[in-house]
């Protein structure tokens, strides 16, 4: 999964020098000829790794090739070109004249109440299905489900989990049914404000097809993206009772996954400010938003403490977490600052402090910052202690 890695520097085994040597030989290329060897020999070994379950040579290899790490760089190609491969092995199937790819259907949601997750009824995948294969995928594609709605927490953890899962629903599309996900044994969803819920499907794609309606001549995403929200939003209505909700556009599982990820960060922002007026019973003027930048060993993200214009106290804190390349040298303060004002806010303090990585010794929440730049943890009045703990 692309993201930033930390660095291990164990000894290298030997399925790690080998997948070394072939993302390496892979990123240096002169042909697609070429290409198509060096990726069917890194296929071949990543799918072995997959099977045994070997996260761990995988990982340590995608740190080892980020050492280094640089624009257009040797190391960076290599990165690249093995991460891709590594996702699409997760995420594809091929054989009897079919493809088959994992996809996910993210929805952004906020709540005063529980977001849900859950067992998803026939009838409402039926729906989405209609949905999906009317506005998202291609002509002579078949849909089938996963029959859950999951939260981040819930979907399978890393790549071997991720091929195993994609591997049980491949095996209920082939019999020509939906993946019954046994919800027993599923971690605890966290109770959030705002949060991602998913669901997801695998497409079955017939040989040299194309995969989703923006493939076609006349298909584009942007109108995918607003016929799947004001068709496919409806069918989700019973899902996610008492949650505002927005679909992003569903796509290939890590794809989606990421694109999830970077849009729910300017979502949680506009949820916190309509959480609090709705809490509070004030216009967003009322409030006061405290944003800075927070230093591990690098800078990891922005946090931003929410309060009332005229008490002290943080209510609630959300944060935007820095994703892929993004570093301090981005203009993320000014965009979060541009979305709180669009949320109505007035009273906003970007701080310049380099502020700790800290969490509550007791309950392991995140702290925020107040208007002082200290670290300080989210407090409610009492009497409005009953929703979600913080907003995600």
């Amino acid at each position: 999964m692309k993201r930033r890695r930390t660095h291990a520097r164990r000894r290298l085994s030997r399925d790690a020098e080998r997948l070394t040597w072939l993302a390496r030989g892979l990123a240096d290329s002169g042909s697609r000829l070429e290409d198509v060897w060096w990726e069917t020999e890194l296929t071949t070994l990543i799918d072995r790794l997959l099977q045994q379950g070997d996260d761990e040579t995988l990982n340590q290899v995608l740190d080892r090739l980020h050492d280094g790490h640089g624009q257009d760089t040797p190391h960076t190609r290599a990165y690249e070109e093995l991460a891709d491969l590594i996702e699409a092995t997760c995420e594809s199937q091929h054989g009897d004249g079919t493809t088959r790819l994992l996809i996910t259907l993210p929805i952004l949601a906020w709540s005063r109440y529980a977001i849900p997750s859950r067992n998803v009824p026939a009838d409402i995948l039926d729906r989405l299905r209609h949905q999906l294969r009317s506005h998202v995928l291609a002509a002579g594609t078949q849909v089938w489900f996963a029959d859950f709605l999951f939260s981040p927490d819930q979907l399978p953890q890393g790549y071997s989990q991720t091929r195993a899962f994609a591997n049980a629903l491949w095996r209920a599309a082939a019999a020509g049914h939906d993946y019954a996900v046994p919800a027993v044994g599923l971690p605890e969803s966290q109770a959030y404000v705002s949060d991602v819920r998913y669901i997801v499907a695998t497409v079955e794609i017939p040989a040299a097809g194309p995969v989703f309606r923006w493939n076609e001549p006349d298909g584009n995403r942007d109108t995918a993206l607003s016929a799947w929200r004001e068709q496919g939003g409806p069918s989700l209505r019973n899902l996610l009772t008492g949650c505002a909700y927005e679909l992003l556009l569903p796509d290939a599982h890590f794809a989606a996954w990421r694109r999830a990820d970077q849009e729910n960060r300017a979502f949680a922002l506009q949820a916190a400010v309509a959480y609090l007026q709705a809490l509070f019973n004030v216009p967003a003027s009322q409030l006061r938003a405290v944003v800075a930048p927070y230093f591990g060993h690098w800078l990891e993200e922005w946090r931003i403490g929410f309060s009332l214009r005229d008490t002290e106290q943080v209510v609630h804190g959300a944060t935007w977490s820095l994703l892929g390349q993004e570093d301090e040298s981005q203009a993320i303060p000014a965009r979060i600052e541009s979305l709180l004002r669009a949320a109505g806010l007035t009273d906003i303090h970007v701080l310049d402090t380099r502020m700790p990585m800290e969490f509550c010794d007791d309950c392991g929440a995140p702290l925020f910052p107040n208007a002082e730049g200290e670290n300080v943890h989210t407090e409610l009045p009492e009497d409005l202690q009953d929703g979600p703990v913080r907003l995600h």
